[in-house]
């Protein structure tokens, strides 16, 4: 996939690093020299490198999906779950503190912003995990023929970056790293009533205050809703068919009312039932199993391999 950005042709690139102050976050802009910029822009070219290597079509981030330690997927700008990074990628005149740097306990993550001779806009972020460890340990380099300690404070850059954000798109290399810059936890169980209210209208036959009132609180609920919504999982979804299938993968539901009805304990059963994350096999006779799939990509009917 393509960036809505022109690497070969960098016009401007901003430094900065990402505050964590509490409940709010702050990101501040550091001077740095010219060749502190060029080596932010070979790590985004790195890691645009990488991104196509892994894949020409990435997939979309789905919240409920165990995500590899590097896959690259995709995510709009425009999602909700996006919007932090968003609002980085869009901030203009974010405050200069050449200081920000010194508080090491405080700083996340730290970024690039480049912007291309037509004007175009790409920020890059990686998470600080090394960063910190490298301020706490020492370092050594030459010093004309010897070897010495370093002990002074020193900035590690990486190699390359977590993530990349264009206009319209969050390119993500390290999906961990993407849920912790972007406080996804916090924006899933936040969002849980709001999943709840997308899907009231498909599943009108199903009572849905055991599942908000779980997936407020329970992070696992909160990531399968936010994937069921985010991909449409209820569209066409029949009573009739839902409750055998359910019924089917163990998970015990009731009709009350003209409702399909189900304990707190079986939130999350019900919720992998839509998110269609539990399957059953029967390769011997009379011996059906039931599994859980951590991952999974639906096969298309036309591949000759299915």
């Amino acid at each position: 996939m393509t960036l809505n950005f022109d690497l070969a042709n960098v016009a401007a690139t901003e430094f900065g690093v990402g505050l964590d102050e509490g409940a709010d976050e702050a990101f501040r802009v550091i001077p740095v020299d010219s060749d502190v910029q060029g080596a932010l822009r070979e790590m985004a070219l790195a890691t645009h490198e990488e991104m196509k290597a892994l894949n020409t079509e990435p997939p979309v981030y789905q919240p409920s999906e165990k995500h590899g330690g590097m896959e690259y997927v995709i995510l709009p700008t425009t999602d909700e779950l996006a919007e932090k990074l968003r609002l980085l990628h869009e901030a203009n005149n974010l405050q200069m503190d050449s200081k920000a740097i010194e508080k090491t306990a405080e700083i996340f993550c730290y970024f690039a912003r480049f912007t291309d001779k037509k004007g175009h806009r790409l920020t890059s972020l990686r998470r600080s995990t090394q960063f910190k460890g490298v301020l706490k340990s020492r370092l050594i380099r030459f010093m004309t023929d010897a070897l010495r300690l370093i002990e002074d404070r020193v900035f590690k850059l990486d190699s390359d970056f977590d993530l990349l954000i264009d206009s319209t798109t969050v390119h993500i290399l390290r999906p961990s790293a993407f849920e912790f810059a972007g406080k996804l936890q916090q924006a899933v169980l936040a969002s849980a009533s709001k999943n709840i209210a997308g899907i009231r209208k498909d599943l009108s036959y199903v009572d849905l205050k055991p599942i908000e009132k779980y997936a407020v609180k329970h992070p696992r609920a909160a990531r399968l809703l936010a994937s069921i919504h985010s991909q449409g999982g209820t569209k066409g979804v029949e009573q009739r068919l839902l409750e055998r299938e359910c019924k089917l993968m163990g998970v015990a539901v009731d009709t009350t009312g003209g409702k399909l009805t189900f304990p707190e304990s079986e939130v999350l059963g019900f919720l992998e039932v839509l998110d269609r994350r539990r399957y059953h096999l029967e390769l011997v006779k009379n011996s059906p199993e039931r599994f859980r799939a951590a991952s999974r990509t639906k096969l298309k009917s036309e591949d000759p391999k299915v």
